[in-house]
């Protein structure tokens, strides 16, 4: 990601301490996660099981659904650790306040609560800047390219070509979302009025499916799967990739991370990762959850 990295929507929202704590204890029993993570590769396989921290309400990436953990980077998280001959152990986590606090909690330190590390966390920001500011973690192998876009019903609004078409009308986005920002500063502020706030990028595109609003901006990423989840088509929809200062112009890549001197697994899971991308299993996982595999 840019330089306004890690903005909002590019993780998920942090939640309130209290309740993120209860969650976390409650699930933790329930899983049964071990407080550390192993060292090294060699101690890995000798426990035999690859530990990797998803976030815990990231949909469509990694959501827990009925205790369940499920969504692309779960699926990737699987294949990984069958193509490295280890079981698999989940660690799904709420957001601190940023992505810096996630990597020391998940990564090279682990929580106060007693969770974590894990040995690989996934959905971490490839960013030169943001790899120099965080040099206890080591931050490869990307595996995914994001980007804000603005979905709009085409019936309403044929073309956007910038944000001031959207003058007067109704337009959505999630709440604290840097695609929130985008639309309230768009056009000199012209839209604000105008500009509705959601409680999830998924309540923003279902208000657009049912007619309430003309736009809705949110990640490709949540627009294609709310497509596949609500049975919708792209046939009376379109995504248009407008320019915004608070919005990086190319997206951002997706990759992970783990202990800085941590070489060896980062070498065998960048291995791993490329036997997926190569024999199209990486692929298969992306176009099952109805997301497009953008490469990085």
């Amino acid at each position: 990601m840019p330089p306004m990295l890690p903005a909002p929507s590019m993780r998920p929202a942090p939640a309130a301490r209290r309740r993120r704590a209860v969650a976390l204890l409650l699930l933790s029993a329930g899983l049964a996660w071990s407080a550390g993570a192993w060292a090294d590769l060699a101690r890995i396989r000798e426990s035999g099981r690859l530990k990797v921290a998803v976030y815990k309400a990231f949909a469509p990436f990694s959501e827990v659904v009925d205790g369940k953990p499920t969504g692309v980077d779960v699926a990737i998280a699987q294949a990984l650790s069958r193509q490295l001959n280890l079981s698999l152990t989940l660690l799904p986590f709420d957001a601190d306040e940023n992505m810096a606090d996630d990597l020391r909690n998940m990564v090279w330190r682990g929580h106060y609560l007693g969770y974590g590390p894990a040995d690989v966390m996934l959905h971490v920001p490839v960013d030169r800047a943001f790899m120099r500011e965080n040099d206890k973690a080591t931050i490869f192998a990307p595996y995914y390219r994001e980007q804000f876009v603005l979905v709009h019903d085409t019936a309403r609004l044929p073309q956007i070509r910038d944000l001031g078409d959207l003058a007067g009308l109704p337009v959505g986005a999630e709440a604290g979302s840097a695609g929130a920002n985008a639309l309230l500063a768009g056009a000199g502020g012209a839209l604000r009025d105008k500009v509705r706030i959601y409680r999830s990028p998924r309540e923003s595109l279902r208000a657009l499916f049912a007619g309430e609003i003309a736009a809705a901006m949110v990640t490709r990423s949540q627009y294609e799967s709310a497509l596949k989840a609500e049975g919708r088509t792209a046939s009376q929809y379109a995504a248009a990739e407008v320019s915004s200062p608070l919005l990086p112009p190319r997206g951002w890549a997706v990759g992970m991370a783990v202990k800085a001197d941590n070489a060896e697994l980062a070498d065998a899971v960048q291995r791993a990762l490329d036997v997926l991308r190569g024999n199209g299993e990486l692929q298969k996982i992306f176009t099952a959850a109805g997301l497009t595999p953008v490469a990085p």
